[in-house]
């Protein structure tokens, strides 16, 4: 009896984790055609030369599109000091002041350490830049959790878009948002 128990409990398990993947995975890999009145890119690694790691790259160039699609008036940058002595929203601003977007339209937040510290901080620039909806740039597998932290600190206008990238580690981070998922959703 006690190990029909353990097997449900098992099964109830899998079958909720799987079904939140699933759902991660098509609500982050959905195709975004709204406009918002900014685009608020996650930060990711910048190596140690200097250069953007490829995933943050990715980000940065679907952000792009965003605004070169005029789906976004301005665009926040948000990432901390990397362990390579870096700060990732300066590094962003500089890809995409490269890439022609204009400097004023562009703003920095060097203390989004991680995802809530970015939820935190562009929330406190909302009255200064006048936004009512957001669009959150990062991997697949990171908008759902993104999005909800924005609804719950009350934007509820908030979409998101992912690049069409994707590595191996995807499946340890598929993990790893579906335990912080529900750590947020509980205790944040």
């Amino acid at each position: 009896m006690k190990r029909k128990k353990y097997k449900l409990a098992i099964n109830i398990l899998l079958i909720w984790f799987f079904g939140h993947v699933m759902y991660t995975s098509l609500d982050g890999l959905s195709k975004n055609e709204k406009n918002a009145d900014i685009a608020v890119i996650l930060g990711n690694k910048v190596n140690e030369d200097g250069t953007l790691s490829k995933r943050l790259q990715k980000r940065l160039e679907c952000g792009l599109n965003l605004f070169r699609n005029g789906q976004v008036k301005k665009i926040v940058v948000s990432g901390g000091l990397g362990k390579e002595g870096f700060y990732e929203g300066d590094k962003m601003k500089e890809y995409l002041i490269k890439n022609n977007v204009p400097d004023s339209l562009v703003i920095i937040d060097n203390f989004g350490n991680n995802t809530l510290a970015t939820v935190h901080n562009t929330i406190k620039i909302k009255d200064s830049l006048n936004f009512k909806s957001v669009i959150v740039v990062s991997q697949y597998f990171h908008l759902t959790r993104t999005k909800m932290l924005f609804q719950k600190h009350g934007i509820k206008n908030v979409s998101s878009a992912s690049p069409w990238y994707f590595e191996f580690r995807d499946f340890y981070s598929l993990f790893r948002e579906f335990v912080a998922y529900y750590i947020y959703v509980i205790i944040k």
